[in-house]
């Protein structure tokens, strides 16, 4: 029964572990944190297939590596990010409820009214790690329409399951899910 699932994205190989969901599915699961390598290779790779945009913003946790080296590579001064607690720093917050397929309950994405403002009649890209039910992306969405800005793009580094078959996101490469064996489904 296979463990690992070996990948190449943006010319890097990786070896993603498949870890079950349930009894009957999986997933390879991917984690840049501390893969500085990985982390600058796909930021390269996504922003040359771009949109043209005012700001990227994410979710916490696993798309602020991504959309900081974004940021970066770019020249950008400031993106922006969709908490899943609000903090006491944070000034005129909203929230919408999302969940994600890694997580076993419903959480909440905040956003703070500074960044919100900042966001008002400008394009926005929605970046992450792996779009799999796309339930982050539609909250991140929701987020963003709330505070007036235009969403330009989604992106993410991987496409996992059924959001390979979208047309209105840009990712690097696919993911598939896994049976409860490790084997690949089609």
């Amino acid at each position: 029964m296979p463990t690992h699932y070996h990948m190449t994205i943006a010319g890097c190989e990786r070896d993603l572990p498949i870890c079950p969901l349930n009894d009957k599915l999986s997933i390879g699961a991917f984690v840049i944190f501390g893969d500085c390598e990985l982390t600058v290779a796909c930021a390269r790779d996504l922003l040359a297939k771009a949109p043209a945009f005012d700001y990227i913003i994410t979710a916490e946790s696993k798309g602020i590596p991504l959309a900081y080296e974004m940021a970066r590579q770019c020249g950008a001064k400031k993106w922006l990010l969709a908490r899943k607690g609000a903090k006491l720093y944070m000034r005129d917050v909203f929230s919408v409820e999302v969940r994600s397929i890694t997580t076993d309950h419903v959480q909440k994405l905040y956003l703070d009214g500074e960044d919100a403002a900042l966001m008002k009649g400008k394009r926005i890209l929605v970046v992450d790690d792996v779009i799999s039910t796309g339930e982050s992306l539609a909250a991140l969405e929701k987020l963003v329409t709330e505070a007036g800005g235009e969403i330009c793009g989604r992106m993410a580094i991987l496409a996992e399951g059924d959001a390979q078959a979208r047309e209105d996101i840009i990712y690097l490469e696919k993911l598939p899910l896994f049976d409860h064996e490790g084997n690949p489904l089609t």
